[in-house]
């Protein structure tokens, strides 16, 4: 009997504790607070303190869409029309003195629709023929004749027999800005007319090209510049043309300087090349050399640094000053010369029919000199 009692009693627990168990899921959400007390999230709590910042302010509506800038797929397809391919041949001579052509191909822009072209002086220097292939694939001839160059600003202006040419937009250098965008379009390689883009890197950059030779006000850029690129146009994102190619740095380990000489810089020159077949200047009437350690020790000079002299011009201002082969210009006007590159912008800074004074070494003796600039003669031959 003792025996059947406790085998109730174990049975008993076992369920009251089961039943204790399932019903604790339920049970444990009334510890503490009611279903109706409890916050509706936590966020609400923590924000109820929060200042508002402009109460009532919403997101303006739009008044419609502002118009798209153009692409550069918009740009070269305004411009790529009016880019023209060029094709000289010169004639030059072997290791044995004997003569042989030699093919160049450059670029170039029509800047009239009756058939003006702009290029780049060292692209038809020296050329025997020359001829201009068109986007329509025309390919036609030069007249050598109506060839105008600018050896200084690297310029040249060339003549087709054509009409109603899509001639382009000359824009305004000035007004561009470090870091615009810009599109050198040209045969570069001579393979056809090509576009890249890059931006403007630098502007007013002077780049010396040669020993005598000094181009100034330049823009550089980063767009990708190749033979054959050179007289092309540099357009702006608006398809005017704001610089014509004309150089590249292309020594090892130096990438994306390339440089076009500026509008504002070349159209007062293309102007006198269209209209008089060439460039008037201030001119003094001297070839010269810049002076450095091997023309001291050469000539035994008095100074380290200036223009030497190496021709003077029968009848210039520079002979009639009293100036010779081999005096040393140290000053012009105002401006201290220390190279012959310094002494042709003095030149070509100052007014024609000024008097100026001429700071010069002749042998060990500093004397000075004053002479009336005229007007640059037309260039022989």
């Amino acid at each position: 009997m003792k025996r059947i009692n406790i085998k109730y009693l174990a049975i008993s627990l076992v369920l009251i504790l089961s039943l204790v168990f399932s019903a604790g899921c339920e049970l444990i959400p009334e510890i503490g607070t009611s279903p109706e007390a409890a916050p509706s999230s936590p966020a609400t709590s923590e924000t109820q303190g929060t200042t508002p910042i402009a109460p009532g302010w919403g997101l303006s509506p739009s008044e419609g869409q502002a118009s798209p800038l153009p692409t550069i797929a918009d740009v070269v397809a305004k411009v790529k029309p009016s880019v023209v391919a060029i094709n000289t041949e010169v004639v030059t001579f072997d290791f044995f003195d004997r003569p042989f052509t030699q093919e160049g191909a450059g670029s170039g822009w029509i800047i009239s629709e009756d058939g003006i072209i702009i290029t780049n002086n060292h692209v038809v220097q020296g050329a025997e023929s020359i001829t201009v292939t068109l986007e329509d694939g025309r390919t036609l001839p030069v007249d050598m004749n109506t060839v105008a160059t600018d050896v200084l600003s690297d310029i040249a202006v060339l003549k087709i027999e054509a009409e109603n040419l899509p001639a382009v937009t000359v824009g305004d250098s000035d007004k561009l800005r470090v870091g615009e965008w810009v599109v050198a379009i040209g045969n570069a390689l001579g393979l056809g007319i090509s576009a890249t883009h890059g931006i403007v890197s630098r502007m007013e950059v002077s780049l010396e090209v040669s020993a005598e030779e000094t181009l100034y006000g330049l823009i550089q850029t980063n767009a990708a510049i190749n033979p054959g690129n050179s007289g092309g146009p540099l357009v702006n994102m608006a398809g005017e043309v704001t610089g014509i190619t004309s150089a590249k740095i292309s020594a090892a380990g130096v990438e994306g300087m390339g440089y076009a000489i500026s509008s504002n810089q070349a159209m007062p020159i293309i102007q006198e090349l269209i209209s008089k077949g060439y460039v008037v200047r201030p001119w003094l009437g001297v070839g010269g050399q810049t002076v450095n350690p091997t023309l001291v020790f050469w000539y035994d000079l008095a100074v380290e640094e200036g223009a030497r002299i190496s021709n003077v011009g029968a009848g210039s201002p520079a002979d009639q000053a009293g100036l010779q082969e081999g005096d040393v210009i140290t000053r012009f006007g105002d401006e201290v010369i220390t190279n012959v590159n310094e002494l042709i912008q003095a030149i070509h800074s100052a007014e024609i029919g000024e008097e100026v004074e001429i700071t010069f070494w002749r042998g060990d003796t500093e004397y000075t000199t004053t002479a009336v600039l005229v007007e640059s003669p037309p260039p022989q031959g």
